[in-house]
């Protein structure tokens, strides 16, 4: 009978999946529009950032992450899904039903693609996710919630449903970790935080921080950062107090780059279906230390963004990583090599497998296969001109829809994309035009699946 009783505890305990040194606990804490220079540990001049800081100094600070996209909901898609998310028609932020119609997207993440948390869930992995979704919208009623995507947990907004409060992502974080920690499990949880998107929700204690400030917008902007990166730290301090913060991989890192209005106005109100009433548009003070253009662009201010990594004993404290390419397709092949987790049987990652780099086992390499971006802004300005654009080894190229307008940068020597070597490299803008061109052929015409709302047939 003594027998029988242990036989069945590790069955029990097996099937729960036990968290061991091999099998990490993961957070990823994905911000909104939080640009490059907006933290301390980069050199902002009067955003504090301490919590995040601590995630440098205990980690590796990577300088040359980019995301798949300058806007969100295609951004969170190539997370989601290892795949850059234009094959999914994914080119803009999911909006109400008619305004994704009329730009060919559809109303949601098909449910059907393969994502992350299915992956990690089939493994053994607890999986959650708190925050923002936009991977549908709240003004789409018969969207799918984050459940149907492999979430065990989830309040989020931006989606069907109740919306959480935008301040409680990291309380109910908190919870969920408590609780697979209690049930011996791994975890993966998102914390997909809020700030610095607009509306700006201010709390007196943070605005009382930067009380001293001249500018009106500059103290609502470094509040809602300083707001957000205590609840960051609320959640370290979890992993602390749990003793697992050493094995626990904690990523940081925004879904694009900074806002900033198209001309100065007036601050005013702004509100939100989603979140509420807020400050506008016009507190939107994001930096980007130099790099070309703001949110939408598909230049480095647009998608190039913090990333930085903690695996204690893993991942090298203290060091910044100024060389390796990183994107976020790489993160989904990357997750389930540290979790152990397979790829369906039919699925091929865009993204590649960059667990070594991450633990600075191995020298970062120019990348072979490469990073392509297509974005549904077309708007005739400066830095927001570019409709498609490649990046292989260490050439990006961009382009306009037409292919009228043309620039090419070495990205490893000219991060700041000054220079284009376009009228001097003649064969190279051929090359990677034809790749990109390629590329093109094999993206969908229009959406497919289930992923229309019924409100299409109003």
């Amino acid at each position: 009978m003594k027998l029988l009783l242990i036989a069945a505890l590790g069955f029990l305990f097996s099937n729960l999946g036990f968290a061991s040194e091999d099998r990490p606990n993961i957070l990823f804490i994905f911000a909104d529009d939080w640009g490059w220079g907006d933290l301390g540990c980069h050199g902002h001049p009067y955003v504090k950032t301490p919590n995040i800081d601590r995630l440098a100094k205990e980690g590796t600070d990577f300088h040359r992450f980019t995301v798949a996209s300058g806007v969100c909901s295609p951004s969170r898609t190539a997370v989601m899904t290892g795949h850059f998310p234009a094959r999914y028609n994914i080119d803009g932020h999911f909006a109400w039903v008619p305004s994704n119609a009329k730009r060919g997207m559809p109303d949601w993440l098909d449910t059907d693609a393969p994502t992350l948390p299915k992956m990690l869930q089939k493994a053994g992995y607890a999986t959650a996710h708190y925050g923002k979704w936009h991977l549908a919208n709240d003004m789409i009623p018969d969207s799918p919630t984050p459940a149907e995507y492999g979430y065990d947990e989830y309040g989020a907004f931006n989606c069907s449903g109740e919306q959480i409060p935008v301040h409680e992502d990291a309380m109910n974080t908190n919870g969920f970790i408590e609780r697979a920690v209690a049930a011996g499990k791994p975890f993966f949880v998102n914390l997909w935080v809020h700030e610095p998107h607009t509306p700006f929700h201010t709390v007196p204690k943070y605005e009382w921080r930067f009380r001293d400030m001249e500018s009106r917008e500059d103290q609502i902007y470094a509040s809602v950062l300083s707001h957000a990166d205590d609840r960051i730290g609320q959640v370290l301090d979890t992993l602390n107090r749990l003793e697992i913060a050493k094995n626990t991989l904690v990523i940081f890192s925004s879904d694009n780059g900074p806002a900033r209005a198209s001309k100065p106005d007036e601050l005013k109100l702004n509100y939100d279906t989603a979140t509420g009433a807020g400050w506008g548009i016009n507190a939107a003070k994001g930096i980007t230390a130099g790099r070309r253009g703001y949110k939408a662009a598909l230049f480095e201010g647009g998608i190039n963004v913090p990333f930085i990594a903690r695996w204690p004993g893993k991942i090298p404290a203290g060091k910044i990583d100024n060389d390796s390419l990183l994107s976020a397709v790489d993160l989904l092949p990357t997750f389930c090599a540290i979790a152990g987790a397979e790829f369906p049987a039919d699925y091929q990652p865009d993204g590649v497998n960059q667990s070594q780099v991450l633990q600075g086992k191995q020298e970062a390499k120019l990348r072979k296969k490469p990073l392509f971006w297509k974005s549904g802004s077309n708007k005739k300005s400066k830095t927001h001109w570019v409709s498609y654009a490649v990046l292989h080894q260490q050439w990006k190229f961009v382009t306009n829809e037409d292919g009228s307008q043309k620039e090419l940068f070495n990205i490893i020597t000219d991060p700041y994309e000054k220079t284009d070597l376009a009228p001097a490299n003649k064969e190279g803008v051929t090359h990677l035009s034809q790749l990109l061109e390629d590329w093109k052929k094999a993206l969908p015409e229009k959406p497919t699946g289930k992923v229309f709302s019924n409100l299409r047939k109003k």
